[in-house]
């Protein structure tokens, strides 16, 4: 794993900028190249409190690993609710075991170490994750990923699932002088809590740590190789060693005097000198266990290896010269299926917002995933994977307010897996599954998926038609829109539901279905209302004033009298998601100043790099101060082409909101880790910035915002089978001659013919022409050639 390299930026940055021709944009009366990763990386930290989940695709559990090294097993869900373990791995220079004292009944591990480690992933296929220390110029290491026997796709309601653990010495530094290492492993009762907040989150409450039941080692002799196996009382094994020789392990169990029970592990100071361990995610029979034991680290790791290697035929492949890019992009990939799950109890595929304390199904995250990662990059059979419990739970749940009625069409995610339920949720699953529809083109999803579609709409329909509930008449009535419960005319709801229904709608009109000219009117007639309506109450609304003592009204986030304009939620799901909903555009006077409060209102003196999601909101360096993972500023400069805005934001969320380690997202930086949720924005600016189907849906815009990190001589950039509403689309560039001639290649391979192929000249001032399969054009900076 390669780390961004934190460098001046206006020693290094700018003077590379300009002698390579770069062009530059003016930000606050500065010249500033454009932003990058090794730019992002100096406005935003390494955030603290990480957990990466590791798991086998769609187990039902997984593993959790801190920061530290720490290994959680558990769960807050179902049967299995708190049943698991936590293993710490502490190295030491001599072994000794610490007497047991008396603790702080509760501390925060972020006071204690920083919240932050040294963590990356092996090079191979599986998610090998390893943790790092130092110690007496020793560089020891901890390797861990996950197997299931036979290393196959989920079968079985819970089939055992395994931790390979190597722990082992990596390096040796020069004048080391030890001959002997020592690790010691922790095992107690998970007892760590979690928060939102930054400085209250990962807590570790002593009290709750101590391991219930009796404990039994027992050795493993093979040989000249020794190991031990740890039983529980119902004669299950909790963990185990593989027998090695020139290692010893030793067990020590300090209750009920103390908390804590250790393995003592020993290895001589050789560099390569392991042990390995092994932890099923749940205690298992001891021929079970044995089995496991007897194939050992490596082969398991060759099994999951040929499991990870597996991809769709339909995969996309994109390399940039920015190895972090890459990087972040491969890993989510792996991430949307390890914390996806085959539930138990029915069979049926789900995919969850996060580990460990997301474990429930949010439908408009998970139709982020969808729409900007799974189906764009080709992932096409496991975007239908995930969506499939949605048609299958169609009509089954009650839209969440108090004037609906069960309907036949409402989509939602079942009562069992679903947290507090959205009435945006439908919108969201409805443009997830016709925007599947219009880039897959698959016959055998649009015959079992558009009769639910057509309900879909009907549901939006029939509510849209509704009058006797008191507010505004032509959108939807009132409803919960977001974990507060309040039952409002958010343009939450409105914005989703919109734009699920103007997907929907051309995912009809491709097909050429009756009814497409039916929702179509039903489209235009929802904007114009909506767009009225909240012009109408804009006048009426509280006012804030600029730098310059301006005064301006605020945009309502609810309908008729505007909501809650101080919660954190009126950046995340209030009137800047209107862009990407379609209700308005950029360019619109009331979106500028939307965006103007944001970017530049009083509260943007008052934000705190550390501080917590319920700070006063406002944008910094684009991203939300509450959750970034709804930062939908970003479409207003995809939509008036402010490159340099845009790629602010795209490299704002890609390394501000994803680990710089091992790439995991966060709900709000310092909080919540362990999901996903906040790489879909970056991943889909990424491959709008090259490939873009999203602008005008009669056109193909080509590097229409691309970075010019990316326009090198040195290596050349690929996006190859992008699906696009067209079809597949690959692009590969590369500068030539001096950084005179940019060479492209362009392979389309359309079922649907746009009506224009943009190709947009990247602004640099030293390129003279560039070369599109072979066909010259002569160019300056900016141009935009019609190449189809």
């Amino acid at each position: 794993m390669r780390k961004p390299v934190v460098i001046p930026i206006f020693v290094t940055v700018l003077l590379l900028g300009y002698s390579a021709g770069l062009a530059v944009e003016k930000v606050s009366g500065a010249s500033l190249p454009e932003p990058n990763v090794e730019m992002a990386s100096c406005w935003w930290p390494e955030f603290e409190n990480v957990w990466t989940p590791i798991g086998w695709k769609d187990h039902y559990l997984q593993f959790n690993v801190l920061y530290n090294g720490t290994v959680i097993a558990v769960t807050k869900r179902g049967l299995y609710k708190e049943l698991g373990v936590q293993l710490t791995f502490i190295p030491s220079v001599d072994g000794v075991i610490p007497e047991p004292k008396p603790k702080e009944r509760r501390y925060y591990l972020i006071k204690k170490d920083g919240g932050v480690g040294n963590q990356g992933w092996s090079d191979c296929a599986a998610p090998v994750l390893w943790s790092q220390w130092q110690q007496d110029g020793l560089i020891l290491r901890k390797e861990i990923f996950a197997h299931i026997a036979g290393a196959g796709p989920v079968q079985q309601e819970m089939e055992p699932q395994y931790a390979w653990i190597r722990l082992s010495i990596h390096k040796i530094r020069a004048g080391s002088s030890h001959d002997r290492c020592y690790w010691l492993v922790k095992i107690n009762k998970p007892h760590i809590g979690l928060s939102m907040v930054r400085q209250g989150n990962i807590y570790v409450v002593t009290d709750k740590s101590v391991y219930p039941g009796k404990l039994i080692a027992e050795s493993i002799k093979k040989a000249y190789q020794s190991g031990l196996q740890v039983i529980e009382e119902d004669n299950k094994v909790l963990l185990g060693t593989v027998p090695v020789s020139g290692c010893s392990v030793r067990f020590v169990d300090q209750r009920p005097k103390g908390r804590d029970v250790y393995l003592q592990v020993e290895l001589p100071a050789e560099q390569g000198a392991h042990i390995d361990l092994l932890v099923p995610r749940l205690p298992v029979e001891r021929p079970v266990f044995e089995a496991e034991l007897n194939l050992g680290y490596d082969k398991a790791l060759e099994e999951a290896n040929r499991y990870w290697q597996q991809i769709p035929d339909t995969a996309a492949r994109i390399e940039t010269p920015e190895p972090y890019v890459n990087e972040a992009i491969e890993h989510t990939l792996r991430f949307l299926e390890v914390i996806g799950l085959r539930y138990p109890e029915t069979g049926q595929y789900a995919q969850y917002t996060g580990s460990w304390h997301y474990e429930h199904l949010y439908s408009s995250p998970n139709s982020m995933h969808m729409t900007m990662i799974l189906d764009p990059l080709g992932y096409h059979s496991v975007a239908e994977k995930y969506m499939e419990i949605y048609r299958e739970e169609q009509g089954n749940e009650m839209p969440p307010g108090d004037l609906y009625k069960a309907h036949p069409g409402h989509f939602a995610p079942p009562a069992f897996i679903a947290p507090i339920p959205w009435l945006s949720n439908h919108g969201a699953i409805l443009h997830a599954a016709s925007n599947h529809a219009l880039v897959t083109d698959d016959k055998e999803f649009i015959d079992r998926w558009t009769d639910p579609i057509i309900k879909a709409c009907e549901f939006i329909r029939d509510y849209l038609a509704m009058t006797d509930h008191g507010g505004v008449k032509g959108i939807l009535p009132p409803a919960v829109a977001t974990d507060r419960k309040l039952q409002i005319q958010a343009v939450w709801n409105d914005g989703w539901h919109y734009k699920g229904l103007s997907t929907a709608v051309r995912f009809l009109q491709r097909i050429e279905h009756p009814r497409a000219v039916e929702f179509a009117k039903i489209a235009r007639d929802y904007k114009q209302v909506f767009v009225k309506a909240i012009l109408e109450a804009t006048p009426n609304m509280p006012q804030w004033a600029d730098d310059t003592g301006q005064k301006h009204h605020f945009t309502p986030t609810a309908l008729p009298d505007g909501g809650d304009t101080s919660y954190p939620f009126y950046l995340d799901t209030g009137p800047l998601f209107l862009v990407y909903a379609g209700l308005l555009d950029a360019d619109d006077p009331l979106m500028k100043l939307t965006l103007k409060y944001f970017r530049e209102g009083p509260n943007v003196k008052k934000y705190d790099l550390n501080g917590s999601w319920r700070q006063p909101i406002s944008l910094r360096h684009e991203i939300s101060s509450c959750e970034p993972c709804y930062s939908w500023n970003v479409f207003h400069p995809h939509q008036t082409g402010d490159r340099y805005k845009y790629l602010e934001g795209m490299y704002s969320l890609f390394v501000g909101t994803l680990s710089r380690q091992t790439y995991i997202g966060c709900e709000h930086r310092g909080g919540i880790s362990g999901t996903p949720c906040s790489a879909p924005l970056p991943i889909h600016l990424a491959r709008l910035a090259v490939i873009d189907d999203q602008l005008n849906h009669e056109q193909l815009h080509l590097l229409r915002m691309v970075p010019l990190a990316w326009v090198t001589a040195d290596k050349p950039t690929v996006f190859e089978r992008i699906a696009t509403e067209f079809g597949p689309v690959s692009v590969r560039f590369q500068l030539q001659d001096e950084g005179k001639s940019l060479k492209v290649t362009f392979e389309p391979k359309f079922r649907h013919q746009p009506q224009q192929v943009l190709f947009h000249v990247p602004p640099l001032t030293s390129l003279r022409e560039v070369v599109v399969n072979g066909q010259v054009f002569k160019v300056k900076s900016n141009d935009v050639l019609n190449i189809r």
